[in-house]
């Protein structure tokens, strides 16, 4: 297969996600009316000095409570100050306190619990005990013993009102991101070679911008009405104008001017209501990013491909007795992963597993469920927990990946080493479109720019076999098929030429004439781009039409290797010799309640060290 090309094409998908979300705006009256609400007290207070009429501290003995007229368009207060030229400068200081206190609640709050929530252990501990402790803080008796310190400055009393604050913007992103740290898409985003702060302000923060958004405009709200209060309680500043103060004064005038208190009550009404408008629209159009949906073939589906082979794909059949290649690409010894219990004792599931995979070469990893592929595959790409005990040689071409720092780690994960999960809807982020996820690890490992990089995603599209790559390339997840988005996983595993390429399970959720294509596809990148495969399955059917090699593993240890064609002429261990037993042989019927007992004697039955691990709390007999 030629090399895949990296020239600029012209940008065949519709619109981009942030299009998308402003046509929804757009498209929203509440959006736009509250918008339009908001930019003009937003510009009447930037402007406070060129549109107020008088000066605001102007007192005028001979116009105390005037009426409305042409001098004073709105009257004169108790004191004879213009109440427009007032207001004006009010909404400037009232705006400026809330916008204090909203921007130091969600930098300590956002920061906080995104470092919380994706990190967990001790930040999550600390961070959650500090945010407790300012909740319980009666906030009131917080800002009055804050102002005896610090004097009736606003300002100074805003900050102290936005750290009391800040346990809101924290509570609601740590549970948010910890709802989403184990996601297999955030595995995905390790896999391609992502930082975590790239991940965190990629992928995390698209999880929670919609509730921050909510919790920012209802945080802005009660500052102004918190700033607002202590003003009319007499507790602010009282050279400094604010809505608060101009309804302490009208409320004292209250019989003789009554229309007077109008004036500050609907200001802080108005931009109450528009700023959670506004929010919420803007919280609606986040969360329907798709925008219109491309339009799809009326016919259907895929075009079947000649010969049963995946469209784009054209490598020729590599025969099953090819001489191996010699050199080795990764040496596992002796590798051990375990977990602590919570009774203090240790629990092993990997147990003592040494394999080798090298160039050019399919190994396959088969087993039960639960016996320790996954943990053997995520501990060679160093993805586990943080609670994981592991230890042994990870040897990658040279590099023992145990001892490499994390930095360059993650140059090799999604270059060097290619990952193709088991589940591929979980493993996409519904929040990026399909071509955005694909386009960025070819731009951070192969430094490309966003043209070339485009242009190489799509050229990985049309060779994994998908119909219409420009259509798939601009789609969501939940726009794609399953057998799609499994070949969009290929796609990004190779897309930056791995030497090595660890496939879990990759055909598990997939029917069967899929199965075979995407088998199929597996082979023919393997033969072209020379990788060695590790495959994880528990499938021998897979195992024979691809691998060369393959490894037994039950409970954490494997039982058996050696080339496919030997084990299964003549496999030799007898858990081995269960497994293959336990496959359906056609024109058989077994009868579903007859099964081998442990320790029988006679046909049919088992070794004691043969039989599969029974579920916890059965016996054998009881499966």
């Amino acid at each position: 297969m030629s090399e895949i090309g990296v020239g600029v094409v012209p940008d065949p998908v519709a619109a981009s996600a942030t299009r998308g979300v402003a046509r929804r705006l757009l498209g929203n009256p509440l959006a736009i009316g509250s918008a339009v609400v908001l930019v003009l007290i937003v510009g009447s207070a930037v402007l406070a000095p060129w549109l107020a009429p008088h000066d605001p501290n102007l007192p005028s003995a001979t116009d105390v409570l005037a009426a409305p007229s042409d001098r004073f368009l709105l009257g004169a207060d108790s004191s004879g100050h213009d109440i427009l030229s007032r207001l004006l400068f009010a909404t400037r200081v009232t705006l400026a306190a809330a916008a204090l206190a909203l921007v130091v609640a969600a930098v300590l709050g956002i920061s906080a619990g995104l470092m919380a929530g994706y990190a967990g252990g001790w930040t999550e501990t600390v961070g959650t005990w500090i945010a407790s402790m300012l909740m319980a803080l009666p906030g009131i008796v917080a800002l009055l013993a804050a102002r005896a310190v610090v004097g009736p400055s606003v300002w100074a009393t805003m900050i102290v009102f936005g750290v009391l604050l800040s346990p809101m913007f924290y509570r609601v992103i740590y549970t948010a991101v910890s709802g989403v740290r184990q996601e297999l898409f955030v595995d995905a985003a390790r896999v391609a070679g992502l930082s975590d702060a790239r991940i965190i302000t990629r992928h995390i923060l698209t999880v929670v911008r919609a509730p921050a958004v909510i919790l920012a405009a209802q945080v802005a709200t009660v500052g102004i009405g918190v700033q607002s209060g202590l003003a009319f309680l007499g507790l602010g500043d009282p050279t400094v104008p604010s809505w608060g103060g101009m309804l302490n004064d009208a409320f004292t005038s209250m019989y003789l001017a009554p229309l007077q208190i109008l004036w500050p009550s609907l200001a802080i009404g108005t931009t109450g209501i528009a700023l959670t408008l506004l929010s919420n629209a803007l919280r609606d159009a986040w969360e329907g990013t798709t925008g219109p949906s491309p339009r799809r073939d009326r016919r259907g589906t895929a075009r079947p491909s000649p010969a049963g082979r995946p469209a784009g794909v054209v490598h020729d059949e590599a025969p099953r007795d090819r001489e191996v290649p010699p050199a080795e690409l990764l040496g596992v010894t002796g590798l051990r992963v375990g977990y602590v219990r919570p009774d203090g004792t240790s629990r092993t599931v990997v147990d003592g597993v040494s394999l080798q995979v090298r160039r050019g070469e399919v190994h396959g990893l088969v087993g039960e469920s639960g016996s320790g592929k996954t943990q053997t595959a995520f501990a060679i790409m160093r993805l586990l927990p943080r609670e994981a005990q592991v230890s042994g040689r990870i040897g990658f071409d040279g590099t023992d990946l145990a001892e490499l720092p994390e930095r360059e780690l993650r140059r090799l994960r999604g270059h060097r080493i290619g990952y193709i999960p088991q589940e591929p809807m979980s493993n996409l982020d519904p929040s990026f479109t399909v071509g955005s996820q694909l386009v960025e690890p070819i731009r951070l490992h192969l430094g490309l720019g966003r043209a070339p990089a485009r242009a190489r995603a799509l050229d990985l599209l049309d060779r994994v076999g998908l119909p219409d790559p420009r259509r798939a390339f601009g789609s969501y997840p939940h726009e794609i098929s399953g057998g799609m988005a499994q070949r969009v996983l290929i796609a990004g595993a190779v897309s930056c030429h791995p030497d090595l390429l660890i496939a879990d399970e990759p055909t598990t959720a997939l029917d069967v004439t899929v199965q075979a294509e995407v088998l199929d596809l597996l082979r023919g990148l393997q033969a072209d781009l020379g990788m060695g495969i590790l495959l994880v399955t528990h499938n021998f059917g897979v195992v024979a039409d691809i691998c060369d090699q393959v490894s037994v593993m039950r409970s954490g240890r494997i039982v058996e290797t050696g080339p496919v064609r030997a084990i299964f002429e003549d496999p030799r261990h007898p858990y081995t010799r269960s497994l293959f037993a336990a496959v359906p042989q056609a024109g058989v019927l077994r009868d579903p309640w007859v099964m081998p007992v442990v320790g029988r004697s006679g046909p049919g039955s088992l070794p004691d060290d043969a039989r599969p691990t029974a579920p916890v709390g059965k016996e054998p007999a009881d499966v």
